[in-house]
């Protein structure tokens, strides 16, 4: 099976999602990429890509085939997946399976109730069985395996799944990049409370300078 980076994975579900959810813009131009990947909400990581790093993306896809250059009668060059069910596409999916690994490359490893909501604009699940349904079916796929079920975390009540397109390494990333996230989130409430103590022995100061002056 294809090893692909995390740029590669945020890109290919940008070019999922977009070709779902705003067909007026599909394919999309290098800047609207950007600004796909570059999401704040509905990315996990949240990414800051430079147009320069998408398209050094893009032109890696491309050159595995699973993304493809195309022309739209502008001097503006535009990008379509060709990752899942195209004629050029080793990779057969469902809606339903193709929608569960877009959110998995946008988001990283959820539970089956979490992609049921997050995938409502891509497809319909009936319910959160038929969600687990479409995760077996890409479990039990003949040749390589495209999704993983994580160990039940402590404390959950349901089991988070991963896509393996990047190997169990991503799934390894991922949690490291959220542990950074996490750190530098604690340093600025650390930093945040220091200033705030900070202001109030100046306010006290200011109050005890006040009454001296009296």
């Amino acid at each position: 099976m294809i090893t692909l980076s995390l740029n590669e994975t945020r890109v290919l579900g940008v070019l999922f999602e977009k070709e779902r959810t705003t067909l007026d813009q599909y394919p999309l131009s290098l800047n609207a990429l950007t600004n796909g990947c570059n999401q704040k909400s509905n990315r996990e990581p949240v990414l800051n890509l430079s147009e320069s790093e998408v398209q050094a993306t893009v032109d890696s896809l491309t050159g595995k085939s699973l993304v493809a250059e195309v022309a739209v009668g502008s001097r503006v060059k535009k990008y379509r997946q060709r990752f899942g069910n195209t004629q050029f596409s080793e990779f057969k999916l469902s809606l339903q399976e193709q929608s569960v690994i877009s959110v998995l490359f946008l988001r990283g490893p959820q539970t089956p109730g979490e992609l049921r909501t997050r995938s409502n604009r891509l497809c319909e699940f009936r319910d959160v069985e038929e969600v687990e349904q479409a995760l077996q079916e890409l479990i039990d796929r003949s040749g390589d395996t495209y999704v993983k079920k994580l160990p039940r975390e402590p404390g959950k009540r349901e089991s988070r799944y991963a896509h393996l397109f990047s190997g169990d390494f991503f799934i390894e990333n991922i949690k490291a990049v959220n542990i950074n996230n996490e750190k530098s989130e604690n340093r600025v409430s650390v930093l945040e409370q220091q200033v705030t103590n900070m202001q109030e022995e100046i306010d006290e100061l200011k109050q005890l300078w006040a009454e001296l002056n009296e």
